[in-house]
């Protein structure tokens, strides 16, 4: 009749991990299930319980930090729009704040710049900041169109001319 216990408490222990999915209950369940065996060969109830306790214990100690680990690694490889992100591209029609296309991994995209009020011109290369449904975010790479550096504290005019020469002072 232990058997029979055994396996109520297996069926409760599953069910508690399938709320938690935390592994540990999955495990203790396996246990209660090995428990049960040995009580369906006959074996007194301390042999029974020295099962369930060395079956959970080796789980818990031995499997469940192993499972974890598998568990808890990030993909290697990025799927989807994910591995859009970072990837260049060349602007196809002008790209404003509500519209513009650009080539993309051998696709045409709609796009929006990045940053708001930036408007990136016909044949300009572009990085992939983020994807927003089926639109692109770019920001330009030429710096004068507003690329990198550009709102951080640099400025589009060219640089001012150099001091003029002063006879005499120079060497």
């Amino acid at each position: 009749m232990w058997w029979l216990y055994w396996l109520i408490a297996a069926v409760v222990l599953g069910i508690a991990e399938a709320y938690t999915l935390t592994l540990g209950f999955g495990l203790l369940a396996v246990a209660a299930v090995a428990a049960a065996v040995s009580a369906g060969l006959g074996a007194p109830v301390l042999v029974q319980v020295a099962t369930f306790a060395v079956t959970g214990g080796v789980g818990l100690l031995a499997v469940r930090p192993i499972a974890r680990r598998h568990l808890q690694v990030p993909p290697l490889t990025k799927e989807g729009s994910d591995a859009l992100v970072g990837r260049e591209a060349f602007v196809v029609s002008e790209v404003g704040f509500s519209h513009g296309v650009v080539h993309l991994a051998g696709e045409d995209w709609s796009a929006r710049p990045y940053v708001d009020g930036l408007v990136i011109p016909v044949g300009a290369r572009v990085d992939v900041l983020q994807i927003d449904g089926a639109t692109a975010l770019v920001h330009p790479r030429d710096a004068a169109l507003g690329g990198p550096g550009v709102g951080w504290g640099e400025s589009l005019s060219p640089p001012a001319d150099p001091p003029p020469e002063q006879p005499g002072l120079n060497p």
